[in-house]
């Protein structure tokens, strides 16, 4: 059994969470990193049905979990052609969450898909995905289906969040280490206004001194990455915006939008930020949150 820490896709057989799993084979690839996939076994009982269904429903499950597992495969490998990676499979009978944050205590990354259709909306994106999000010990990337688009065919540059704050420092480390495998460029985003811009301003403000504030700001939380990162470009971006709209617009033409799970705030007890909230509803391109603070951390 391989010592190195694995990226970990769920799978339930949604167009989303194949390509998810696309998504994850070609992290895998680029780190040289095992893949594991993980699927879970529906069980009455566990989840509010009623006790009592014929042996052969469990019979069944198993059955398309297994298969799911097989597609998932192919899918991993179709993904990367050329590459010779390391899948493993993982067929559990547990709550999909549980066993996905369970496994984020060893994995480099867990990724998850989500949609808006259905049933799959309210067990992915509503109590899955976010349950990933809000308590997983690895960063999470959570990648949406693209109807008629390959995932790993959208091209951009990489975009990360920067508010000022300790708490965005792992999501910029992510981020440069990402730009640098995909070896694209890096848009390093600061929107610093987070009130309703329609709200009266004081006349008084010096916004250019303010603005030249702010720069500095980001300079200083970009500094010593370049140096460790030299091939990457950067691109700064210092807007006076609410940071979700700004995001959410940088997103629009990347590959990949990286941010921290909380804000400036930075309070244990918070799930997950505002910000990250609500990109992880919004934006199409794969979101890869990164925590601050583990969940054992929190008090």
């Amino acid at each position: 059994m391989t010592t190195r820490r694995p990226i970990v896709a769920g799978v339930d057989g949604s167009e989303s969470s194949l390509q998810a799993v696309s998504w994850a084979a070609h992290e895998a690839a680029l780190r040289n990193a095992p893949l594991t996939l993980v699927t879970t076994m529906f069980v009455p009982g566990a989840y509010g049905m009623p006790v009592g269904v014929p042996a052969s429903f469990f019979e069944e499950e198993e059955l398309e979990c297994k298969a799911r597992l097989v597609r998932a495969e192919e899918v991993a490998a179709r993904a990367v052609p050329g590459h010779t990676l390391e899948i493993d499979t993982a067929f559990c009978m547990g709550a999909p969450s549980g066993e996905l944050v369970e496994r984020s205590k060893s994995a480099l990354m867990v990724v998850v898909g989500a949609n808006r259709h259905g049933i799959i909306d309210l067990t992915v994106l509503g109590s899955v995905s976010a349950a990933v999000v809000t308590h997983a010990h690895a960063p999470v990337a959570v990648v949406r289906d693209l109807p008629h688009t390959e995932i790993n065919d959208v091209a951009g540059p990489v975009v990360v969040g920067v508010d000022g704050s300790a708490n965005s420092e792992p999501a910029i480390s992510a981020a440069f280490e990402e730009a640098a495998l995909r070896q694209v460029e890096l848009v390093a985003v600061h929107a610093w206004s987070d009130v309703e811009l329609h709200a009266p301003f004081p006349s008084d403000v010096d916004w250019t001194q303010v603005e030249s504030r702010e720069g500095a700001i980001l300079s200083e939380s970009l500094a010593g990455r370049a140096e460790d990162f030299p091939d990457v470009q950067v691109r700064p971006v210092v807007v006076m915006d609410q940071p979700v709209r700004n995001l959410r617009e940088q997103a629009e033409r990347a590959q990949l939008l990286v941010v921290g799970s909380r804000g400036r705030g930075g309070f244990a007890s918070m799930l997950l930020g505002s910000t990250s909230r609500a990109l992880l509803h919004t934006v199409t391109c794969p979101l890869l949150i990164v925590r601050s603070v583990l969940p054992s951390s929190a008090t």
